[in-house]
């Protein structure tokens, strides 16, 4: 694994600016692996040990993302939106699970770590910097029940949602009356008033040498509701 600074550097430069949740974020992530017995979670022989849960949508899990190599197109990334600076480390091949808690004590504690700093932003990037890691955390051994639909890999489980027909994958399917529907059609979406729409633009390629194509491809593929499939 790299030096620390360079994982900062690195880190910061991925998220677009440096700040003090990339620190808290790199040592988290640091400390996270260490403790379930991985040097290097990037390499080839341990990134598919590897699944991270990460507890808030914030600059920290940038840099455990980064850090660690985990990613949600890999399944080894799991978003748990509970708004807490916390993350959970588990070894997939030994089962040891760690969760890792940002102090709230260690933000007033800044001032103790970095005296010599007056302004608080600045104070903070390198009192994280300094503190042992007993203050910076809480650490919590888990056990994490990771089921097989979970796993990094290809789909295990996939149903058609009895009222609109759209596929569902990795057992996110929700039961109405005991039939499988997908989370819109079961009113639990994140959105509402879901309208069908039809535009020009919706008929572009990504290639724009294939124009000519997709409007063959238009013509003959337009279904009855106004989308292309």
């Amino acid at each position: 694994m790299h030096d620390f600074e360079q994982l900062v550097a690195s880190s910061a430069q991925a998220h677009g600016h440096l700040c003090p949740g990339q620190v808290v974020g790199v040592r988290m992530a640091l400390l996270g692996c260490r403790l379930i017995g991985l040097d290097d979670p990037q390499s080839r022989s341990q990134i598919k040990k590897l699944i991270v849960y990460v507890e808030m949508d914030r600059c920290t899990a940038d840099a455990v993302a980064h850090v660690t190599g985990v990613k949600l197109g890999r399944r080894s990334l799991k978003f748990m939106d509970y708004g807490i600076m916390a993350a959970s480390f588990v070894n997939l091949e030994t089962g040891k699970a760690f969760r890792v808690i940002s102090t709230e004590e260690s933000r007033s504690l800044a001032p103790v770590f970095a005296p010599e700093i007056p302004e608080k932003y600045a104070q903070q990037l390198e009192a994280y910097r300094r503190m042992p890691d007993s203050v910076l955390f809480q650490v919590q051994e888990v056990i994490i029940d990771v089921c097989d639909c979970d796993l990094p890999g290809p789909t295990r489980y996939k149903v058609a949602c009895a009222r609109c027909g759209q596929v569902v994958r990795d057992r996110r399917e929700v039961l109405v009356d005991g039939l499988p529907h997908c989370a819109p059609c079961a009113g639990v979406a994140y959105f509402r008033n879901p309208t069908p729409v039809s535009c020009p633009e919706m008929n572009r390629s990504a290639n724009p040498s294939s124009a000519n194509k997709d409007k063959d491809w238009e013509i003959h593929h337009q279904s009855g509701s106004g989308f292309y499939h």
